[in-house]
C-alpha cells in the first residue's frame, strides 16, 4: 500500500531543499551586503530559515517513515508539519525584508511540492485506513 510516487517525491523533495537551503542563505548573504539590510531583520530571517530546515527534517523524515511502514500517525505528523513549513516559505516569499525574482521562483517552486506532497499523504492515507 506504500505510496511510490509519494516515497520518490520525499527523495526528490530533500535534493530540493538543499538546494533551497544553500540558495536562501546565498541570498540572504548576497542581500545583506548589497542593500541596506536592517541588523534588526538579519538574524530574525536567518534564525527563521535554520527553523525551517528543522521542520523539513523532520517532515521528510515522518513522512518518509509513515509511507514505508503504512502507519496513518507518522504521515499524519508529517502533514501537519507540511503546514509550518507552507507558512515559512510564504514568509520567505512574501514578508521577507527583500524579496529578489529568484526568492519567488524557488518559494514558487518549493510551494508546489509541499502541495502535491500533501495530495498524495492525503491518498496515502486514505489508503492505510
Amino acid at each position: 500500500l506504500s505510496s511510490v510516487p509519494l516515497q520518490i517525491l520525499f527523495y526528490v523533495n530533500g535534493i530540493y531543499y538543499t538546494f533551497y537551503f544553500l540558495v536562501t542563505l546565498a541570498m540572504i548573504v548576497y542581500k545583506s551586503q548589497v542593500f541596506s539590510y536592517p541588523d534588526d531583520f538579519l538574524a530574525p530571517d536567518l534564525a527563521l530559515l535554520f527553523i525551517m530546515a528543522i521542520l523539513e527534517v523532520l517532515r521528510l523524515y515522518f513522512g518518509s517513515k509513515g509511507n514505508l511502514t503504512e502507519e496513518e500517525a507518522p504521515l499524519g505528523l508529517s502533514l501537519v508539519i507540511t503546514v509550518g513549513s507552507v507558512i515559512l516559505s510564504v514568509y520567505f516569499l512574501v514578508w521577507q525584508t527583500y524579496v529578489l525574482k529568484a526568492d519567488v521562483i524557488i518559494n514558487a517552486v518549493l510551494l508546489f511540492t509541499y502541495g502535491l506532497e500533501s495530495v498524495l499523504k492525503v491518498i496515502a492515507i486514505a489508503a492505510f485506513v
